[in-house]
């Protein structure tokens, strides 16, 4: 491939199938939105019931869109993502593991029950349905995967231990799978949001004090919106970023720099 063989076209994801896990909801309906607006169909799996939003807003881009309500705590559901994909839609090009939970408590009240649910939704469920994506993309000799991590990743978990602890392991579940998938042509990357003005953290943003001392932290001086990770997932699901793998891609407004 020469220069001239580079294109705008490597950022499109027309003819190509996503699967983006709790994408109808938060930041993975802004992940749906971004896919569907490159050209991918999506088909999207998660525990919230699908009530038509999303769908018209994915339709409404001219692609197909599929959903499926799953409990993925539940044995054996990855294998009824997948399988009902390839039913409905064929071999996904695309996997986002986007699903995932956060409970805030302090480490002496944390216990099982809190513990495990969120254990399993961030890191087990993303490790099984990735494995099952594995199966389809290694013939294929292609395929992205993207695991959506987080700032705690990198940093430590006052009130959510066991948040902090899984998006650790699922940074380095990106590495592990970067490692034995690139020799087939199948990228896999995270994508590490900061502080981002959702419903989650209405709270944090509407009292005076948290507000300013999360944005004292923030270079841009302001919270991110859901469009501003939008560009990233398109960029790590197209032909663009066909040479990055194993990367965490951090869009935090510039919080870890300081």
């Amino acid at each position: 491939m020469t220069l001239n063989d580079f294109s705008l076209d490597f950022f499109s994801l027309k003819g190509k199938t996503a699967m983006v896990t709790g994408g109808n909801s938060g930041l993975g309906q802004a992940f749906s939105m971004a896919l569907a607006k490159a050209g991918a169909d999506l088909f999207i799996p998660s525990v919230i019931k699908e009530t038509g939003e999303t769908r018209e807003m994915v339709e409404a881009q001219g692609v197909k869109a599929e959903f499926l309500t799953v409990d993925m705590t539940v044995k054996g559901a990855c294998q009824e993502i997948m399988d009902t994909c390839l039913d409905r839609m064929g071999s996904p090009d695309i996997l986002v593991n986007n699903a995932g939970i956060c409970k805030l408590n302090s480490v002496l009240d944390f216990d099982r029950n809190d513990w495990d649910p969120m254990i399993d939704v961030n890191v087990t469920a993303a490790f099984e349905l990735s494995r099952e994506a594995a199966k389809v993309m290694i013939p294929q000799k292609s395929g992205k995967i993207i695991n959506i991590c987080s700032l705690f990743s990198y940093l430590g978990g006052r009130m959510s231990p066991c948040y902090a602890a899984s998006k650790h392991a699922l940074a380095g579940l990106t590495k592990a799978y970067c490692d034995e998938l690139a020799e087939h042509n199948i990228q896999v990357n995270g994508i590490a949001p900061g502080y981002y003005a959702t419903r989650i953290t209405e709270a944090t943003r509407s009292n005076p004090d948290s507000n300013t001392k999360v944005l004292e932290h923030i270079p841009a001086n302001r919270w991110g919106n859901p469009q501003d990770l939008m560009g990233a997932a398109v960029y790590l699901a197209g032909r663009a970023s066909d040479y990055v793998n194993g990367h965490i891609l951090v869009v935090d407004g510039g919080y870890l720099v300081r």
